[in-house]
């Protein structure tokens, strides 16, 4: 996972993703063409894509933003792993965008797990 978020470089192979294999990654690729994911960078875009939309009285938190992400997977089809996959793209991306995502949100969770 570290390896993952600390890299410069992507290259583009949805297995690259930690929790993301062969199987995930055609599952993904599925749908129609609005709603195929066939590269990281597009995976990546996606997460960036439900961080909104905010509202005058409303805008979406990390929590809330991780969570989407995560029913969005399952809505793709994705059963294993899910959890593994927002964090490591969350990560991924604060790294780029530092705030995106706070870890300490869900350091509760990992404890108990």
């Amino acid at each position: 996972m570290m390896e993952f978020v600390r890299q410069g470089n992507i290259t583009g192979d949805l297995t690259e993703v930690p929790g993301i294999g062969p199987k995930a990654a055609e599952k993904l690729a599925e749908g129609d063409e609005h709603d195929q994911i066939t590269n990281t960078w597009q995976l990546l875009g996606k997460f960036m894509m439900l961080k909104g939309p905010d509202t005058a009285d409303e805008k979406v938190e990390c929590m809330e933003h991780c969570e989407k992400f995560w029913f969005w997977l399952q809505s793709k089809g994705i059963s294993a792993h899910r959890s593994a996959i927002v964090k490591a793209v969350a990560q991924k991306m604060n790294g780029a965008l530092p705030g995106i995502y706070d870890s300490s949100l869900y350091e509760e969770d990992e404890e108990e797990d």
